[in-house]
């Protein structure tokens, strides 16, 4: 008796502390990180975010020539997921992820068409955060295996192509084919978006 007494006790304890611990682990990160200069952290996990889409051989330059192919692949925070879903709108800490990966031909059983390589060619990230900058969002590129990056210069024409060209606040929601109906039907596709695709 004096044995399962003590284990009535020590139980709910043991459990309670169990229950403290957990609660005072570190939560996971939902928006984006920085270091103490200003670099953005690369989120290790970005693969279990939602994906939105895949490029083939994109360009938004005509005169560009590449001699290989290439997919990217693009993917954005749950958080900031959801509430698009729910508003046509991208919140504020919203983060995409355009990984790149060269296309192959050969391999296994493959006889036509392209897969993805299993090497990361280029990584881009795009950031909405208000605090932290004054246009409100950001791109970073992440060379090679660097976890860190240092925000891409406002000069850099990537600003000015989404800006001039993004479906909604600045992004390529055109391309991504689950959300452009969620824009349609909510009204936030841009006007100067909505006039280029009129006069296509």
């Amino acid at each position: 008796m004096r044995t399962a007494t003590k284990v009535l006790i020590i139980a709910p304890a043991i459990l309670l502390g169990w229950v403290a611990l957990s609660q005072t682990a570190k939560a996971p990160q939902l928006g984006p990180e920085y270091t103490s200069d200003g670099q953005l952290r690369l989120s290790t996990n970005y693969r279990e975010w939602v994906y939105l889409s895949s490029g083939f051989d994109m360009s938004y330059n005509p005169a560009m020539q590449m001699d290989h192919h290439m997919f990217d692949n693009v993917f954005v925070n749950p958080e900031a997921w959801r509430v698009f879903v729910a508003s046509g709108a991208w919140p504020d800490k919203t983060m995409f992820v355009l990984e790149v990966r060269g296309a192959e031909s050969r391999g296994s059983i493959n006889q036509k068409g392209n897969f993805q390589g299993a090497a990361v060619m280029g990584l881009e990230v795009h950031v909405k955060d208000q605090a932290h900058f004054g246009g409100k969002w950001a791109f970073f590129g992440f060379p090679g295996r660097d976890v860190t990056a240092k925000m891409i210069p406002l000069s850099e024409n990537c600003y000015s192509c989404h800006s001039d060209h993004g479906a909604v606040d600045t992004t390529f929601v055109q391309f991504y084919p689950t959300l452009m109906p969620i824009a349609k039907e909510k009204g936030t596709l841009e006007a100067a978006y909505q006039k280029e695709a009129a006069n296509r």
